[in-house]
């Protein structure tokens, strides 16, 4: 029961966390669309940081963090 108890909240945990790092590479990519580079920087710099340490907790592979980033990092350099 109690270890039942413990992988419900580490699943929990995950899903919020999961949750957090969808919404921030949503963010970029509206930033993105509103053609402001500054503020689209502004907001990878952010998302940078919260792929970082969601993938620090195991959330999602390093890879998978550092393709997300680059992906968006590129994007925001593509913009005129």
């Amino acid at each position: 029961v109690v270890a039942l108890d413990f992988s419900e909240g580490m699943l929990r945990r995950a899903r919020k966390r999961r949750s957090r790092l969808r919404t921030a590479i949503k963010s970029v990519r509206k930033a993105i669309e509103g053609g402001d580079k500054k503020v689209a920087l502004d907001t990878l710099h952010q998302a940078t940081s919260v792929i970082d340490s969601i993938s620090d907790k195991k959330v999602v592979h390093k890879n998978t963090a550092s393709r997300n980033k680059s992906r968006l990092a590129a994007a925001v350099k593509a913009m005129s």
